[in-house]
């Protein structure tokens, strides 16, 4: 396994902030923004700023303002009610996959979340 290597500037550490923040792996972030692992970890770790229109991208992907993923203003507070446990967060991540399946499998998957927490509460 790689050696993790800290991130060398202020724009690494927000960037690594917010993409753990939101559950990804560089590899997925990379996917996300139509680029490759080795790149966003060049920018978490090495890179003082990427190219204009990789931060719109990333800032797209992660859903903060450029100015948050830039440092120009403070990050929004996070969201209540536990937003932030990490089991949360998986079963967000997962919810937001099924976005991406077709409409009849959407319609499935909602059925059966329906009966087990119907199943559940009886």
């Amino acid at each position: 396994m790689p050696k993790k290597v800290p991130p060398s500037s202020a724009f690494g550490e927000r960037l690594t902030h917010f993409r753990t923040a939101q559950g990804l792996t560089q590899t997925q972030l990379a996917e996300m923004i139509g680029s490759s692992q080795r790149a966003i970890s060049h920018y978490e770790t090495v890179a003082e700023y990427p190219p204009t229109s990789v931060v719109i991208d990333l800032a797209r992907a992660l859903q903060v303002t450029t100015d948050e993923l830039l440092g120009l203003k403070p990050p929004k507070k996070a969201a209540p009610n536990g937003a932030q446990d990490p089991e949360t967060k998986r079963l967000w991540k997962r919810l937001q996959q099924v976005r991406d399946l077709p409409e009849k499998d959407q319609r499935a998957v909602v059925r059966l979340l329906n009966s087990l927490v119907a199943a559940r509460q009886a």
